[in-house]
C-alpha cells in the first residue's frame, strides 16, 4: 500500500521541479541564457526521473504478470527497498506469487489424477478437432481401435477404412455400432459421441465400448433363464407320467416277477386305464408345448406395407371382443398426426397389439374404472411408436426382467409365449419393444419402429 512517506517524496520532487522552473524563468528574464539552459536540462532530467520513479510499480507489475502467463513461480521481488511502500507491494506481489503457484500445482496434481482415471478406465475415451486431430486418447481407446498412438482419425484407415469413415461423419449426439476384425478376434464397438468447447476450440469427445462380453452375459443369461422355464415345465409334465407308470407297474409285476392273469383286480384294471388317461393328457400338453416352441422359432419374415395407424387400432379394439369388456371400462384410441402410417406387417403387429391388450384387460380384471390407451405418434427423435397402457395392477420389479422369457407365466392357463413372440415379431421389423410399470398406477408396453 502506498504510504505516507512515497507521498511525501512524490511532493518533494513535484516541488523541487517547481522551483528549478522558477528560477528557470527569472534567469531566463535576466538575459542569463547560459544558466538558463542548464536549468532546462536539470528541469528535462528531473522529470524523467520523476517518470521512472512513477512507472516503477507499473514495471513492477508487468513483469510480475509476464512471469505468471509464462508459469514462471520462481520470481521474487526484495522486500528491504528504502521505500516502504515498495516494501509492502513487493511483499503482496510474492505473496500472490504464492497463491498462484499453489493453485497452479493443485491444478496440475487434479490433472494429473483426471489423466490417470481416464488412462485406467475400461472404455475408450478420445477427442479431436474438427480437422481430425486428435488431441486425447486413452490406452483403452487406442487398443479397443487397434492402434498406437492415435494422432490423427486419418490413421483408422490402415485399421479398417469404414471405420475412418464412420469417425469422418460423426457428428455431435451420435451413437453407432462396429464390428471391428483384426487378426486375433472381433469386437462389437458402441460409438457414442458429443460435442464440447475447450478454449474456443470446437471437439467431438468420443466414448468407445466394447459391448461384445456384454452381449455374451446377456446371452448366457438368456439362455440360462429360458433353461430354466424349459426344464419347470418339462418336469411338471413328466413327474406325474412317471409316478402314475410306477403305481400301474406295481399292478403286474413284483419283485419276483410278472403277477397271473387270475391274480388281477378289476379296480386295478380302471386305476390302470384312469393312469393311462392322465399320461394321454399330460403327452398332449407336452406336445402342445413343443409345438409352442416350435411356433417362436418359426416365425416368418415381415410382408411390409404402409398402414394407417387409426385404421390398426379400430381393427385391434374390434377384434379384442367387447364382450370381455365389462362397463365400466375405456379403450381410448389416440393418433397423433391423425393420419399417421406405419410401415409394418398389419397381420403380425395386429397379433402382437391384440396379446398386449388381452394382457392389459386381464391385469384391469375386476377393477372400476379401467383404462386401456392404444396411442401411435412420432418421438423426439423422429421414430413412429405405438403404446399400449393400463392402470391395472402391473408388473413388479421382481417379474419385470422375466416377463419376455419364453414360456415364462405367472398365469394358471397361460402359455408363456406371448410376450417373447411379440418382442420377436417387433425385432423382425428392426424396432424394440420395451415395458414400463408402476404396479396399481400405470403399465405401457413400447413399441419402436426404425
Amino acid at each position: 500500500m502506498i504510504n505516507r512517506n512515497f507521498y511525501l517524496q512524490l511532493i518533494l520532487r513535484i516541488v523541487v521541479i517547481t522551483l528549478t522552473a522558477m528560477v528557470l524563468a527569472f534567469t531566463f528574464l535576466k538575459g542569463n541564457y547560459i544558466l538558463s539552459f542548464f536549468l532546462l536540462i536539470l528541469i528535462i532530467l528531473q522529470a524523467v526521473i520523476l517518470i521512472k520513479f512513477l512507472n516503477h510499480t507499473n514495471r513492477k507489475i508487468a513483469y510480475f504478470f509476464d512471469a505468471i502467463r509464462n508459469e514462471d513461480f520462481t520470481l521474487h521481488f526484495p522486500e528491504k527497498d528504502l521505500i516502504k511502500s515498495f516494501k509492502n507491494l513487493n511483499h503482496s506481489l510474492n505473496r500472490v506469487n504464492g497463491l498462484i503457484q499453489e493453485v497452479y500445482l493443485l491444478k496440475q496434481a487434479q490433472e494429473q489424477y483426471y489423466q490417470e482415471i481416464l488412462k485406467q478406465a475400461a472404455i475408450g475415451i478420445l477427442t479431436f478437432n474438427d480437422k481430425g486431430h486428435i488431441i486425447f486418447s486413452n490406452p483403452t481407446a487406442e487398443k479397443l481401435l487397434n492402434y498406437k498412438p492415435l494422432n490423427h482419425i486419418k490413421q483408422l484407415a490402415q485399421v479398417d477404412k469404414k471405420l475412418y469413415t464412420l469417425f469422418k461423419n460423426l457428428k455431435p449426439f451420435d451413437q453407432k455400432l462396429f464390428q471391428l476384425t483384426n487378426e486375433r478376434e472381433k469386437n462389437q464397438l458402441t460409438i457414442k459421441c458429443t460435442g464440447i468447447n475447450i478454449d474456443k476450440q470446437s471437439l467431438l469427445l468420443v466414448v468407445i465400448q466394447d459391448i461384445h462380453k456384454e452381449l455374451d452375459q446377456k446371452e448366457t443369461d438368456s439362455w440360462v433363464r429360458l433353461i430354466r422355464v424349459l426344464t419347470h415345465e418339462i418336469m411338471n409334465t413328466i413327474t406325474p407320467m412317471t409316478s402314475i407308470s410306477e403305481s400301474i407297474l406295481k399292478y403286474y409285476k413284483t419283485e419276483s416277477g410278472l403277477i397271473s392273469v387270475d391274480d388281477f383286480a378289476e379296480k386295478h384294471i380302471e386305476n390302470t386305464a384312469k393312469g393311462l388317461e392322465v399320461i394321454r393328457e399330460q403327452g398332449i400338453d407336452l406336445m402342445s408345448f413343443v409345438q409352442s416352441y416350435r411356433t417362436l422359432l418359426n416365425v416368418p419374415e415381415p410382408s411390409k406395407e404402409l398402414v394407417s395407424a387409426k385404421k390398426l387400432f379400430k381393427k385391434v379394439k374390434v377384434l379384442m371382443g367387447r364382450g370381455e369388456v365389462n362397463g365400466s371400462l375405456e379403450i381410448d384410441l389416440e393418433v397423433y398426426p391423425d393420419n399417421l402410417e406405419l410401415f409394418i406387417d398389419e397381420k403380425q403387429i395386429t397379433q402382437v397389439l391384440i396379446n398386449l391388450g388381452k394382457n392389459a384387460l386381464q391385469s384391469l380384471d375386476k377393477q372400476e374404472e379401467g383404462i386401456i390407451k392404444f396411442v401411435a405418434g412420432i418421438n423426439g427423435l423422429g421414430k413412429k411408436y405405438i403404446k399400449v397402457s393400463d392402470n391395472g395392477s402391473g408388473i413388479t420389479a421382481e417379474l419385470i426382467d422375466e416377463i419376455f422369457v419364453p414360456f415364462f407365466t405367472t398365469k394358471n392357463n397361460g402359455t408363456g409365449i406371448g410376450l417373447s413372440l411379440s418382442k420377436q415379431i417387433v425385432q423382425l421389423h428392426g424396432g424394440i419393444l420395451k415395458v414400463h410399470s408402476i404396479p396399481n398406477q400405470n403399465t405401457s408396453f413400447i413399441l419402436i419402429f426404425q
